[in-house]
């Protein structure tokens, strides 16, 4: 049984199609990256697989609990991180951690062993007398991830989980996730593409309301023209290596960029850097420097999610 399973789901505001019959399962163990362009669904999607949202069409399960006929079941598997957490503003952000676990039917030793734990994983223990209103962006962040980490759910729900943090402590959430990861199914909607490759093993893309594509991060990389492209810095004719690179049967184009470097695109991602080496080497041109390209996500979400005019 997958923890989350996705059939056909649809969401509509009026004639407005907002999700459109999207499907797809996540397994434990799995970090889903849930990726689109501003208003494509990301957002609805989530709040409808926590039951915050009730769906026009189509079913949700998770941990086969389908989240219209059993609700309160869903949302006991379910650590959510919605954007903007609610928080209350006028509670210390120690008193709220404690109402959380109030409502999440947690008490005695199990209650103080768990506020204990996430506040030292969310890293919120200097602040917990604050009142929450007058933290910061990214402290009211991880105090909204300390909550959704309350009750040990099986299925955490983080929609922008290192929005407003500093990059010391989007590391420090990404390794949190990271850690996490084996034992839970958790999916992150994220604009920030290099988290997708730093803590998602799988990430899928929504446009208008569709899913466009549902890869692992590396397979995304390889449709990037620049994946496996070989920049290099020569000595001598620039203009005769470029023409050598060119006549490749294996590449695609050939730029100068600078006076002596060169940027070469494979044909379809083919591995190409033998080849250019190769050809340098049997008509006498000296390499200087010589990298293989890996590809830019930000690239590959580009020529996804837009539609060319």
């Amino acid at each position: 049984m997958s923890m989350i399973e996705i059939e056909n789901l649809t969401r509509r505001f009026g004639a407005f199609v907002a999700v459109d019959h999207i499907s797809f399962s996540v397994e434990r163990g799995e970090v889903l990256g849930f990726l689109g362009p501003n208003g494509a669904g990301k957002s609805t999607t989530m709040k409808m697989i926590t039951g915050f949202l009730a769906p026009t069409s189509g079913t949700v399960r998770v941990e086969g609990h389908d989240v219209q006929r059993d609700p309160i079941a869903v949302k006991e598997c379910i650590g959510y991180l919605p954007e903007g957490a609610p928080l209350w503003a006028d509670m210390s952000a120690g008193r709220f951690l404690e109402f959380i676990a109030g409502v999440r039917g947690l008490s005695g030793a199990a209650r103080i062993d768990r506020i204990r734990d996430v506040v030292a994983k969310t890293q919120i223990g200097s602040i917990l007398a604050q009142p929450i209103d007058t933290l910061s962006k990214g402290f009211k962040r991880r105090v909204g991830l300390a909550q959704a980490l309350l009750h040990d759910p099986d299925v955490l729900i983080l929609d922008e989980p290192t929005d407003g943090l500093d990059p010391n402590q989007k590391h420090e959430v990404r390794q949190l996730i990271a850690e996490m990861s084996e034992e839970k199914a958790i999916v992150i909607s994220t604009h920030i593409l290099e988290e997708v490759e730093a803590v998602c093993s799988r990430a899928i893309i929504i446009a208008n309301g569709k899913i466009v594509a549902d890869a692992t991060p590396a397979e995304l990389l390889a449709r990037s023209d620049q994946h496996n492209a070989v920049s290099l810095q020569v000595e001598g004719d620039i203009d005769r290596a470029r023409q050598l690179l060119q006549d490749l049967p294996a590449v695609s184009s050939v730029e100068v960029r600078h006076r002596n470097q060169l940027f070469v695109r494979p044909k379809g991602g083919a591995q190409i850097l033998n080849d250019v080496g190769m050809a340098m080497r049997g008509h006498d041109i000296t390499i200087d420097e010589i990298h293989i390209a890996r590809g830019h996500l930000d690239q590959v979400f580009r020529s996804i999610t837009t539609v060319p005019q």
